[in-house]
Formats: structure tokens, C-alpha cells, sequence
């Protein structure tokens, strides 16, 4: 076992938190904006992204915090393209939870083989992004 690069992980753990926080925003206000014939569940499906968002945020904070940190008060960066069709925001979401799956993998190569709780946490945190991206991926299909 090497030793955990504590500052760095720390770092890690603050940017994937702030990104949560961004999706909790991001996919709330996509709940707000679709509109058309299949607005309610799509409507639902965006409230249980919030909501995992919100999730992800609080358990990556009690592990930062476990590991002394200081949870950020910020949250990412996040676009507003106006652009509110089905499509754009389910696109949007994609690039969303890309970016998060890359957050997750960075968290995972800095963890390997110093912590095995924090290990096992990323896998399974890249399985559930995973998931994420191949679920929009079929949502998307019939917008070819």
C-alpha cells in the first residue's frame, strides 16, 4: 500500500463535490423547462437526477470532511445555452455526466492502491456515471 496523497485527494474530492452541487442546479432547471407530449416523465427522471446529484454531493462531503478537508461552498461552472428542447438538454446532460465519469476516474487513479474504502467508492461511483451516460445515450436514440 502507498500512501494517500491526502491534499490531493482532498482537491479532488472539493471539485467533485462542486460538480454535484452544479447538477443538483443543472438538472433541476431542466425539470423546469421541457415542455411537449412526454414532459412528464422526462420531468421525473430530471428530479431523480437532482436529487442523485444532491446525494453524490453530501456522500463525497463526509468523506472529505472524514478526511479532515473543508467541503467548498462553490459550485462548477454551469452554461446556459437557451436552448430547452428535448434534445439539447438530454445533450447537455451527456456532456454533464461525461465530465463527471472523468472526475470519478481521476478520483480513482489517485486513491489506487492507498485506500481500498476509497477505492471501492469511485468504482462504484463510475458504475452508477456509467449507467448515467449509456441511459441518455438510449434517450437519445430517436433524435437521429
Amino acid at each position: 500500500m502507498q500512501e494517500l496523497d491526502q491534499k490531493k485527494t482532498i482537491d479532488l474530492l472539493n471539485a467533485i463535490m462542486e460538480f454535484e452541487l452544479a447538477g443538483v442546479v443543472r438538472y433541476t432547471h431542466y425539470s423546469l423547462m421541457v415542455t411537449g407530449p412526454n414532459r412528464i416523465p422526462i420531468v421525473t427522471f430530471f428530479k431523480a437526477q437532482a436529487n442523485e446529484s444532491l446525494l453524490h454531493a453530501q456522500q463525497v462531503g463526509e468523506i472529505l470532511t472524514g478526511l479532515d478537508g473543508h467541503p467548498s461552498l462553490k459550485i462548477a461552472p454551469i452554461e446556459e445555452s437557451y436552448k430547452h428542447s428535448v434534445k439539447h438538454i438530454l445533450e447537455e446532460s451527456l456532456a454533464h455526466e461525461k465530465k463527471a465519469l472523468d472526475l470519478y476516474k481521476k478520483l480513482l487513479d489517485t486513491v489506487t492502491d492507498a485506500s481500498i474504502y476509497l477505492e471501492e467508492f469511485a468504482r462504484t461511483m463510475i458504475g452508477q456515471e456509467e449507467m448515467h451516460n449509456l441511459e441518455l445515450k438510449k434517450m437519445l436514440r430517436d433524435f437521429s
